[in-house]
């Protein structure tokens, strides 16, 4: 398996997006608010790849994974729309992005990983967890007066 830069020199939107949204359906009838990657596009993705770091993991031409990564000065890199295709789940395809972007963050400064992750998928939970994320904060998106996602942190 490979691990390449979504830059300027990526072609395959259109495998990204498809990617993206494979591995988060599950997750559609279980969420409320539904999940920003519906709202994706070819065109949001290229800007998302523009203004953060990103990487795909591709294994003999096929796109099996992805992570985008955002600086939040002054010490932290947030994970997100870390997607891995359903058929190579638990695999170590997101092991080898979170590391990806644990390397990005230590070469940038920084000190911890943050994610959001929705506060009813428990089972993500609990795969973040084992990557060393812990539980820092839970909140509520806007118009909801429930909570809605939690927040992880993983110090580096």
């Amino acid at each position: 398996m490979n691990l390449l830069p979504i830059d300027d020199a990526f072609a395959d939107w259109d495998a990204l997006l498809a990617l993206i949204l494979a591995s988060f359906a599950y997750m559609h009838p279980r969420i409320d608010p539904p999940s920003s990657a519906l709202r994706l596009t070819r065109q949001s993705l290229q800007e998302k790849a523009r203004a953060e770091k990103s990487y795909a993991a591709v294994d003999s031409g096929r796109l099996l994974g992805c992570v985008f990564c955002k600086p939040e000065p002054p010490d932290c890199l947030y994970i997100g729309k870390l997607a891995v295709a359903p058929e190579a789940q638990g695999k170590g395809v997101g092991r080898i992005l979170l590391q990806a972007a644990e390397d990005h963050a230590v070469e940038c400064g920084f000190s911890s990983l943050r994610l959001e992750t929705r506060i009813e998928l428990a089972e993500n939970h609990r795969v973040f967890a084992r990557w060393g994320f812990v539980r820092t904060a839970q909140a509520a998106h806007p118009g909801f007066s429930r909570p809605t996602y939690i927040e992880m942190r993983k110090m580096l």
